[in-house]
């Protein structure tokens, strides 16, 4: 469990949202999901929505693809940080701040797969 709530935790922070963010995408107080994130057991029904909320899915992965399935994981995160490291400061900071006001004037973009 603890695995999955790091995760949690890291793909939120790599779409640059705090923890209060997540009571506009989930409906989440920022105590509940502080809650959750730190040491949570949280009910299935509470991690689809949490997933959806990170525009991410649940899925059970054979151990014997696990690797692969890393493997491929690690690739593109890698050439995501390739892309990251050829914008400046400027840029980079830029970028997140369009990201803040995207979700600001659209808490619900991309949380149902539309664009």
């Amino acid at each position: 469990m603890k695995y999955l709530l790091q995760q949690l935790k890291k793909r939120r922070l790599a779409l640059a949202l705090k923890q209060n963010d997540m009571m506009l995408r989930v409906g989440i107080s920022r105590q509940q999901y502080q809650r959750l994130e730190s040491k949570g057991n949280p009910r299935l029904d509470t991690l689809e929505l949490i997933a959806k909320g990170l525009n991410s899915e649940l899925m059970l992965i054979p151990k014997e693809k696990l690797s692969a399935v890393q493997e491929a994981l690690e690739r593109e995160s890698s050439g995501l940080n390739e892309k990251t490291l050829e914008l400046s400061p400027k840029s980079m900071k830029k970028t997140q701040e369009q990201q803040k006001k995207s979700l600001s004037e659209d808490p619900w973009k991309d949380l149902l797969g539309d664009e």
